[in-house]
């Protein structure tokens, strides 16, 4: 993919609890889809799954139809997801698509 430049553009994956961490870029649009989708593909085979969405300052359609088909083949694969540190930016945008069932979005005041 691109070499030195995707490792410098990598967000960190953990793993804590059992289940991999993928923390979300403060700027999750159309430049970080390509560091995303690797980091997605990098923990598919994991099981389960949590995207830390703490320092999300702003998210566009591409980044979120990511997120929907990342758990769609990740619970394909008997995975699941969850989510920390969700936001009004991910919710407010999620809810203008009508994706925050189809990404498993926990309701805003419990997030």
């Amino acid at each position: 993919m691109g070499g030195k430049r995707a490792a410098k553009n990598k967000q960190p994956t953990a793993v804590a609890d059992e289940a991999a961490v993928v923390c979300l870029p403060a700027d999750c649009r159309l430049a970080a889809q390509a560091a995303l989708k690797a980091q997605l593909q990098q923990v598919l085979q994991h099981g389960d799954i949590v995207i830390d969405a703490q320092a999300l300052e702003r998210i566009d359609t591409a980044a979120l139809q990511l997120l929907v088909l990342f758990r769609r083949e990740l619970e394909h694969n008997g995975g699941a997801l969850a989510w920390r540190g969700t936001n009004e930016v991910l919710h407010e945008a999620a809810a203008l698509l009508g994706l925050e069932q189809s990404l498993n979005l926990p309701t805003a005041t419990s997030a």
